[in-house]
């Protein structure tokens, strides 16, 4: 009876990912998001984001994926923003300065999700990763230098200001970390 058993649990095991196709493809992008995810600046933060595209099947498309939520959650934040209610003109003054920064960091992050789309092999390819390394790198610089202007501002404006911020920055590490990896698969 023992005998059997490793060989009834390998048939269990090969027969649960191979019952259907979306099982197996829900694996291998759990898999590729897991393996892919677990080294990058917030890994859970990674991993939780991008499960759940269901598309991803390479690692291009899995830094498209997270270039997407980096974008969503940019547009979140800006809404916010424009939403927040402030009370003084410095409060005022430095809501306004973050609105077109985060403005800013939208259009470098759309621009790398259209260059990311268009990455090829060849003579170029090193020329697409910098542009794309440069644009992230930049749009991340926008959300840091749009909590800086809160760190004078008392009480829950900056809170919630940060929470956002931060929010977006940290997708927005992860994304940049998954660009990088491109560069070793080489498309």
């Amino acid at each position: 009876m023992f005998r059997f058993l490793p060989l009834l649990l390998l048939i269990l095991h090969f027969s649960h990912f191979t019952n259907g196709k979306n099982t197996i493809t829900s694996y291998s992008t759990n898999h590729l998001v897991y393996t892919s995810c677990t080294k990058a600046s917030y890994p859970k933060i990674c991993i939780r984001t991008l499960s759940s595209y269901s598309t991803i099947k390479t690692p291009k498309d899995l830094a498209k994926a997270s270039l997407n939520v980096s974008i969503s959650r940019s547009n979140k934040a800006s809404k916010f923003l424009k939403n927040l209610k402030v009370k003084s003109k410095r409060e005022k003054g430095t809501l306004v300065d973050c609105i077109e920064q985060i403005g800013d960091s939208i259009h470098e992050l759309r621009e790398s999700l259209f260059e990311l789309k268009h990455l090829h092999k060849g003579i170029g390819f090193r020329f697409q990763m910098s542009n794309l390394e440069t644009w992230i790198s930049a749009s991340l610089t926008n959300d840091d230098t749009c909590l800086d202007g809160f760190k004078e501002i008392d009480g829950k404006v900056r809170y919630d200001v940060k929470r956002r911020i931060s929010n977006v920055a940290k997708v927005t590490s992860n994304a940049l970390y998954l660009i990088n990896l491109l560069g070793g698969f080489r498309i």
